[in-house]
């Protein structure tokens, strides 16, 4: 701290250029990361990036009934629902920290610039 208080610009920058290396890596981790969900006890599964991106989804035939098509897009539905809820999650656990570390989304910390825990 300076005289009068004042947080030392020098150690602000710091901790921002850290908090944002951080942000990017786990930015990178959730765009590389893959999570699932599932419907129908198995049938149908969607795989999702960490970041919410549909990558790939398997049906088992036996969920492919041709006179019930309505049962299988509400299977696929549910299985994206499924693997973005996981998503989210994942996201929740990488980026948590430095939310909190920003005051926790709820209003900004201008004392401390929010960023008092790092």
């Amino acid at each position: 701290m300076q005289p009068g208080g004042q947080p030392n610009m020098q150690q602000i920058m710091e901790q921002a250029q850290k908090m944002q290396q951080q942000l990017m890596t786990a930015q990178q981790e959730l765009q590389s990361a893959e999570v699932s969900g599932t419907a129908g006890g198995g049938l149908v599964t969607a795989v999702v990036s960490g970041a919410g991106e549909l990558k790939s989804m398997s049906i088992d035939p036996k969920a492919a009934d041709p006179e019930d098509t309505e049962t299988l897009a509400d299977l696929v539905v549910a299985a994206v629902r499924d693997a973005n809820r996981a998503a989210q999650e994942l996201q929740a656990e990488k980026m948590g920290p430095m939310t909190n570390a920003l005051g926790g989304g709820a209003g900004p910390d201008l004392g401390g610039l929010g960023m008092s825990g790092l």
